[in-house]
């Protein structure tokens, strides 16, 4: 993932700057626990930013160096960057030997992990992290028909200038994604799961789920595309 970041890390903000439906609910989620928090996938900040200027202490682990640097000037920018602490890793090895009381992974980022195999080894990194009774917070989806009617094969201006297609392949339940804007481009593959199979993921990777969310205002989970968790480390 590292590398597939770095081409696009220019354009990643001014790409995702329409999402900002998640950063009250992480940011909540983080006043609640305390920090620090460590975040998984941490990108250019989006969200791990935000909780910094709520005053809450920050790690964040992102493979793609380019990602990273566009994060750190932002904190500079900011004014936030003494609390926070960005970290090049693998986030199924976390480079982090603290025990936290929250380590979330927003954005769908778990969705990489390329089937159930590793999607649990960055389940159980996570667990790693917690503290005795921490939380780890994380949302990914499951493509209903309309959308994938919608947008497959297609074009779609998603910020001015940048572009996106999607193409779904069902049967392997893969969803490609290729960003394009000027010179940079990317292409990355999420692979979707349905909720019981998320389930049981977390339950070997000694996660219990505490709630369940169909969407970031916190409204139950009732089979709706979105899938929002909050778990906490087994005792």
């Amino acid at each position: 993932m590292g590398s597939l970041y770095d081409s696009i890390a220019g354009i990643y903000d001014p790409w995702s700057l329409s999402v900002t439906e998640d950063i009250e609910f992480y940011v909540d989620l983080a006043r609640e626990t305390g920090g620090p928090v460590v975040e998984l996938a941490v990108g250019t900040g989006r969200i791990a930013l935000p909780i910094a200027q709520a005053g809450i202490a920050m790690i964040g682990v992102d493979q793609s160096d380019g990602m990273l640097a566009v994060a750190a000037e932002r904190a500079r920018e900011l004014g936030v960057d003494q609390r926070v602490d960005f970290r090049v890793g693998d986030f199924r090895e976390p480079p982090v030997t603290e025990r936290v009381p929250l380590v979330i992974c927003p954005f769908r980022s778990l969705l990489h992990m390329p089937n159930g195999a590793e999607k649990l080894r960055a389940l159980r990194g996570a667990c790693s992290l917690l503290a005795p009774g921490g939380r780890f917070a994380f949302d990914v989806f499951a493509p209903g028909r309309e959308d994938i009617d919608e947008t497959h094969a297609r074009w779609i201006e998603r910020e001015p200038g940048i572009f996106e297609r999607a193409d779904w392949d069902e049967t392997a339940r893969t969803l490609t994604l290729t960003v394009h804007s000027g010179d940079s481009t990317a292409t990355m593959a999420l692979h979707w799961l349905d909720m019981p199979e998320w389930l049981a993921l977390l339950n070997q990777a000694g996660l219990e789920v505490e709630a369940t969310y169909g969407w970031f205002d916190r409204r139950p989970y009732t089979d709706e595309e979105d899938m929002i968790f909050v778990c906490r480390r087994a005792s």
